[in-house]
């Protein structure tokens, strides 16, 4: 495709999950002409729909399904996440040279979701006040298109630069507010600044327009969806008292999860502490592919790469409901390895996908608090969600330093497998930290297993296997290692980049 066509895919084209060349298919079903869509707003809301199928469930392999490429790609990316390397799908993420390289076909068709998206809401947001409705249908539908261009340019602030208390004036990528055809002259690339200014903008709009209403399923965009996301937005721009404000906000209505419920496996999208996510069923199932990477314990599930580090379950209180979902795997060929069974597929191999939960805005308030200076708050409110997880009260220093420290590695424990690695290393210029599975003079740590006939035998303990970059230098912050390339055809076709 040439210029603008690459960069945002036909507008109807998000009507259906149209087939490609893929070792996927999906059917195409019948696509309006835009007179007809944009005739009316019940219809323009066929739009949003169609695109966030397609955000999710469309793809090019069985390791790029809809967004939660990008999810998987992030943990992948990060410290705690041991991927198995000889497993289909994310050895190279794991390895740091899958996004750096942007001839590849991953940074290809993230680049190109995320674009695609922006395009079709972009059509959406320029027509919907011309349409036939009632004004509540109409801004119902801009304040969902609005919300989900912001998200899109907010993963692009969030994996494409450093971190925006880094430099804000970093150039990152271009923005489109207006629909874009062939003929569109292709945008340079904005600062994050520019790009936050944006996303605070359409969520601010979001709010208001979403004021009066009330989604039917939780893959529907609302008010809390809306607070949410200016919560993850003003975490990343520092803007600490809004984080903190926004994130209560998003989390009033959904009570954290009892702990036993914490063990059933976080497939199931009528969880009441989810927010957000993207509910499947047998007959449109595609994104439960991703659980085939997440999901190490269940006999069914396929790829089973994404183990834990050894390390990570040290982070954790004994007596903590987590601390129970772990154990090492004594099956043929996975000897040592630490299973750590968060997520599980219901009976029938499928399973919901979470984007946004109240845990995640309990540890976004009490980490602004933190940082805003008000630890008290912040402790409390951190405190709010260990007990939930029988986790052990924090009781340590007082210092701003320390408690933001306890809510970051919080954030480790709890957002395991949820996409938050990658992008939290950027945001607080931190480092992917891997280490051998070794005492002090370096031996193996042996482990306890139980082999399928129900031997227990001593192996060595297995972890990471990647312990620095691809260029043999070590894990450091703000290594353009992190982050994801744009990739070389966008590059070819737009000169103003």
């Amino acid at each position: 495709m040439k210029k603008i066509k690459y960069l945002s895919f036909a507008l109807f084209a998000a009507l259906s999950l149209v087939s490609c060349e893929s070792d996927l298919e999906t059917a195409p079903t019948n696509q309006a002409n835009e007179e007809e869509v944009f005739k009316t707003a019940d219809n323009a809301e066929t739009v949003i729909n169609g695109t966030w199928a397609k955000f999710n469930d469309d793809g090019t392999t069985y390791a790029n399904i809809g967004y939660s490429t990008v999810l998987r790609t992030s943990d992948a990316m990060g410290s705690d996440v041991a991927v198995l390397t000889n497993k289909y799908g994310f050895p190279n993420a794991y390895a740091f040279t899958d996004l750096v390289n942007n001839t590849g076909s991953r940074p290809l068709f993230i680049w190109s979701l995320l674009y695609s998206t922006i395009n079709n809401m972009n059509n959406v947001i320029a027509r919907i006040d011309a349409t036939e409705g009632s004004q509540e249908k109409k801004n119902q539908v801009k304040g969902q298109a609005k919300t989900l261009r912001a998200f899109c340019y907010l993963n692009l602030a969030s994996f494409y630069q450093f971190s925006y208390l880094k430099d804000k004036t970093a150039l990152t990528a271009p923005i489109y507010t207006e629909p874009t055809t062939t003929n569109s002259k292709p945008n340079k690339r904005a600062s994050l600044e520019e790009i936050y200014t944006l996303i605070k903008s359409d969520l601010t709009d979001a709010d208001q327009l979403l004021q009066n209403y009330t989604r039917n399923n939780k893959d529907k965009i609302d008010k809390a969806v809306v607070n949410g996301l200016l919560a993850r937005t003003y975490l990343n721009t520092g803007e600490w008292a809004k984080a903190a404000t926004a994130a209560k906000a998003a989390r009033a209505g959904y009570p954290l999860m009892t702990a036993e419920k914490y063990k059933e496996g976080f497939n199931d999208i009528s969880n009441g502490e989810w927010i957000w996510g993207h509910g499947q069923t047998q007959e449109q199932s595609s994104e439960s592919y991703a659980f085939h990477f997440l999901d190490v314990s269940s006999s069914g599930s396929y790829y089973y790469s994404f183990m834990a580090d050894p390390y990570f379950k040290d982070l954790f209180d004994t007596n903590d409901i987590r601390y129970s979902l772990f154990s090492w795997d004594g099956l043929p060929g996975r000897e040592g390895l630490l299973r750590y069974a968060k997520f599980k597929f219901k009976a029938n191999l499928i399973a919901d996908i979470v984007y946004m939960r109240a845990a995640e805005m309990y540890l976004i308030e009490a980490e602004a608090e933190a940082r805003n200076g008000n630890i008290t708050n912040a402790v409390a409110v951190l405190n709010e969600l260990k007990s939930a997880r029988n986790a052990n009260l924090y009781i340590g220093s007082l210092t701003q330093e320390n408690v933001v420290k306890e809510v970051l590695i919080e954030r480790r424990k709890e957002l395991f497998g949820e996409g938050f690695s990658l992008s939290d290393i950027i945001r607080t210029q931190g480092t992917v930290v891997r280490k051998p599975y070794t005492n002090s003079i370096g031996q193996a740590i042996q482990v306890q297993i139980t082999t399928p006939d129900g031997t227990v035998k001593s192996v060595n303990g297995r972890g990471h296997t990647i312990y620095a970059f691809p260029d043999q230098s070590a894990f450091a912050p703000n290594s353009r290692y992190y982050l994801f390339s744009i990739p070389q055809k966008e590059v070819e076709n737009n000169p103003n980049l």
